[in-house]
């Protein structure tokens, strides 16, 4: 599959985006180790997603579509039954490293495994603090890569970990692991990541501790059953965001939008670059806060992403980067070392695809130096099967002189079902 996209005028648009994937996941995990049935409304119906439907029904778990992008889990009270057969990932980090933590405590072995994409990238991670807390994990791909093999142990014990990279994914393993755990466990950040696993545990009934960046839950203690509805991703809404606040004159409103704190980044980012930005929150409370973001373009400005702020903009680092090629000035994004362990190696893939689409851009080993405001050219670009390298230069292209088409896009399943066509909708002023 490909992507056309041409140079669009100023996009006026009021849109709702994708269900959040991040939450997708998690409420899903969390309903099948709950005590009784959930129901999961507005479930993101992408292949990510999905496959953490897929294997949780292998381990024997009752999930019953109940509607479109709505199902009924039967929650098995942690008690997994073993698989029959491998447990296929597909494209997924989060499905593959936060079950490694749901598995480290059954009493069998699972074999987890994943598309190429996902059988290039690093376990150890979770295998080391996972394997402090008793769990027996190995990979059988090269450089800790996927198959992962978790034989599992019911005898878990709590742990205090501190995690040497500022991780979600790792801390809900670890997290996930320890309700099963004797004891207390308990992550340590060394920054602030996004905290959906925490909040949406709260949400199950589970109490959570914090004390700064000292995380705890106590073991034995399962989710109660708990209804969920997901708001609308803002990593999908990132790439909106930065189509109307480059353009003058653009106008765009998106609705029923998760609004947590820790995921928020990007808003900030576009602020400090001179975006015009309204947030209206409209459910609060200790759950998922959400609500409408409304965008009014403007010339936007170099800015600095570093520290503690990447995490909470990790994802969206791809798209931000096309947005300081369409800023005047410099934009510097360092200690982002993490985003060449992602779908691809991101940072030398916007590097490349940037240059060539006439952008004047330095590569550093974590991160990149973007002097912008030069005019960009549509060019040919792979996506490497990454979905977010695919929707950043879609935009990238709204704002070149040209075509430019974007290689093997099928990946943007993964997370945005519909993007094309929504894509269509934006420009054409039909959304």
């Amino acid at each position: 599959m490909t992507l056309r996209v041409h140079r669009a005028p100023p996009i006026k648009a009021a849109i709702s985006v994708p269900p959040d994937k991040s939450m997708s996941h998690r409420a899903a995990m969390l309903a099948a180790i709950s005590d009784g049935s959930c129901t999961v409304r507005n479930f993101l119906m992408g292949e990510d997603c999905l496959g953490t439907i897929r294997v949780l029904r292998q381990l024997g778990v009752a999930i019953t579509d109940a509607g479109p992008g709505e199902f009924l889990i039967r929650g098995c009270r942690g008690s997994f039954t073993a698989p029959e057969g491998d447990l296929d990932c597909g494209n997924s980090g989060t499905t593959m490293r936060l079950m490694s933590g749901l598995l480290a405590a059954q009493p069998f072995s699972a074999r987890l495994i994943g598309d190429d994409s996902l059988s290039r990238r690093p376990m150890k991670r979770i295998m080391g603090p996972l394997g402090l807390m008793g769990g027996n994990l190995r990979t059988e791909g090269p450089g800790d890569c996927p198959p992962l093999v978790v034989d599992g142990n019911p005898a878990l014990r709590g742990i205090e970990y501190s995690l040497p990279v500022a991780s979600a994914q790792v801390k809900s393993a670890v997290l996930l692991a320890g309700l099963f755990a004797s004891g207390k466990t308990t992550v340590i950040e060394p920054v602030a990541t996004r905290d959906h696993t925490e909040r949406m545990l709260n949400h199950f009934g589970v109490t959570v501790h914090r004390e700064g960046n000292r995380i705890t839950v106590s073991g034995g203690c399962f989710p109660k059953a708990r209804d969920f509805t997901v708001p609308g991703d803002v990593s999908s809404a990132a790439f909106w965001f930065v189509a109307a606040a480059a353009q003058p004159g653009a106008r765009l409103c998106v609705r029923d939008l998760g609004l947590n704190p820790t995921r928020t980044g990007v808003l900030g980012v576009l602020l400090r670059m001179g975006a015009r930005i309204r947030e209206e929150h409209r459910s609060q409370g200790p759950g998922e806060p959400s609500g409408l973001v409304e965008i009014t373009g403007s010339p936007l400005k170099g800015t600095i992403i570093v520290g503690k702020e990447i995490p909470n903009v990790i994802d969206e680092l791809p798209v931000l980067a096309v947005a300081g090629a369409l800023a005047s000035g410099t934009t510097i994004i360092r200690d982002a070392a993490e985003l060449r362990v992602k779908e691809s190696d991101r940072l030398a893939v916007v590097a490349h695809h940037l240059q060539a689409m006439g952008a004047d851009v330095t590569e550093h080993k974590d991160g990149l130096e973007i002097r912008g405001g030069k005019p960009l050219r549509g060019a040919t670009l792979p996506s490497h099967g990454d979905h977010r390298i695919a929707m950043a230069f879609a935009i990238a292209g709204l704002f070149a002189d040209g075509e430019t088409v974007i290689e093997d896009t099928a990946c943007v399943e993964t997370s945005y079902p519909g993007f094309e066509r929504q894509l269509r909708e934006v420009v054409d002023g039909r959304a």
